[in-house]
């Protein structure tokens, strides 16, 4: 069991999320504090377009970064890329309604000594100089968001109001959000004060050849299979609007093609990865069931 007070005080879910923060703070202030978030291995990314370059550009300058796609699509495989590519440690932090700005921020913990400050994983990624990935944001509320605007304009700066301490950001300090505008309403956006202060790239799933050879590489599956894969996706996000309020990702189907190249057969993989998750409406689930016997 960790024997970090920080990490016992808070539930399963919020060290999931808080994970930037699960080393003692003498570790992290050390020199080497950040080598726990490098990412050591290359991740397999494949370019649809420019973005590498446009990205690499951006962080050149430290601009914030927003990356808009639908769910599943490869955005945060994208930043680990880049992270890996530019040589930078990546704190990521999933977003969500509960989150508070001292989970982003930090807060002061009780320990067997009395009083100490612990920071959040934003104040670690700004004061160290790492890329601070704040994924879906949308999520968080909004009076939450708001603490990052110090740090995304020319002031590059973090106020910690609790400690009275203002953190003036590592010079490789970069904040990057992500979220699916496709679940956009009035109660869960972007403020456009928020927007503004972000350079934006837009993610897509990729184009059909493109695809099943991410499927092909991730699963496992034979190019010819992975294809197939594919077409049943497209079928699916065809439906999107029409009883469906997703397409099936791309992640979804390396999931089922991950099951095909252990030896399930493929209409149950599909039918265990692709059909029965997105959707609980008998028709629908007949008609994905249709495309999946269509390929397959």
């Amino acid at each position: 069991m960790h024997n970090d007070p920080f990490m016992r005080t808070y539930s399963p879910r919020q060290q999931a999320m808080a994970r930037a923060v699960s080393q003692p703070a003498s570790s992290i202030s050390s020199a080497n504090g950040l080598d726990g978030y490098r990412v050591t291995s290359q991740p397999y990314y494949r370019p649809v377009a420019d973005e590498v370059e446009l990205y690499e550009v951006a962080y050149s300058v430290r601009m914030p970064m927003m990356l808009k796609g639908p769910t599943g699509c490869g955005k945060t495989r994208f930043v680990e890329y880049m992270a890996w590519k530019l040589g930078k440690p990546l704190i990521t932090v999933a977003c969500n309604e509960d989150m508070t700005a001292s989970d982003l921020v930090g807060r002061f913990l009780l320990d067997a000594n009395g009083t100490r400050w612990q920071d959040g994983p934003l104040a670690v990624a700004a004061r160290q100089g790492a890329i601070c990935y704040l994924d879906e944001v949308v999520e968080a509320r909004q009076d939450t968001t708001v603490v990052i605007h110090p740090l995304t304009d020319a002031r590059r700066v973090l106020p910690l109001e609790k400690k009275g301490e203002l953190i003036e950001a590592h010079p490789d300090f970069q904040i990057v959000i992500s979220y699916n505008p496709g679940y956009q309403s009035l109660m869960k956006d972007l403020k456009q004060s928020t927007k503004q202060r972000f350079g934006a790239l837009d993610f897509n799933y990729p184009e059909h050849e493109v695809e099943a050879e991410i499927v092909a590489h991730e699963s496992g599956v034979t190019l010819e299979v992975a294809k197939n894969l594919v077409h049943i996706g497209e079928r699916a996000r065809n439906l999107k609007g029409h009883g469906l309020d997703e397409g099936l990702s791309t992640r979804m189907l390396i999931y089922a093609g991950s099951l095909i190249a252990k030896g399930v057969v493929p209409l149950a993989a599909c039918r265990v990865a692709l059909v029965r998750p997105i959707t609980d409406d008998p028709d629908m689930r007949d008609a994905l069931d249709s495309a999946v016997t269509t390929y397959f």
